[in-house]
Formats: C-alpha cells, sequence, structure tokens
C-alpha cells in the first residue's frame, strides 16, 4: 500500500478563516451602507464609494505582494541551508 506524502500545510484554523471573512463582509457592508444613507449627493456618495473600492483593492494587492515576499525568503533560506549541508557533508575533518 502506497501513502501519497502531500503536505497539509493549514497554517490558520477554520475558525480563524471564518472569523477573517465574517469580519471583512461585515466591515466592508457596514461603511457601504454608511456611505448609501450619507445625506450628500450622489457624486459625493460614488467618489467616496470609489475610494472605499480602491482602498480593499490596494490592501489586497499589499497583502499578495507581502505574502510573496515572505515567501520567497523562506524558499531563499532553504537554498543556502542546503547549500551549507552539502558542503558539511562533502567537507572531510580527517584530511
Amino acid at each position: 500500500m502506497v501513502m501519497s506524502k502531500k503536505p497539509l500545510n493549514q497554517d490558520h484554523s477554520s475558525a480563524w478563516i471564518a472569523q477573517t471573512w465574517l469580519s471583512f463582509v461585515i466591515s466592508i457592508s457596514a461603511t457601504a451602507a454608511g456611505i448609501l444613507y450619507l445625506p450628500v449627493d450622489g457624486w459625493i456618495k460614488g467618489f467616496m464609494g470609489m475610494g472605499l473600492t480602491f482602498t480593499v483593492g490596494s490592501t489586497i494587492s499589499l497583502t499578495k505582494t507581502q505574502r510573496d515576499i515572505h515567501e520567497g525568503k523562506k524558499l531563499t533560506s532553504k537554498i543556502e541551508e542546503a547549500r551549507v549541508e552539502r558542503i558539511l557533508s562533502e567537507h572531510d575533518n580527517l584530511k
């Protein structure tokens, strides 16, 4: 019987993931509702709505970029660690 070696790396619990999505949806909904019910002209509401949209979009881009940078550093670190291990394993102290 061959078992697949599929790595299971879930850093966050299901409850944490649900809480973050719920928090995101509630905050966007509450802010959008606040903008809709403001006693101002439609063009001001539109401007504020676009500001909200661009803020959310740039936040998502920023977090993705930061994650990619972090994962890239982890990969670089693993490569460097493998090089050091190879050099140490090839080095013979008795020569």
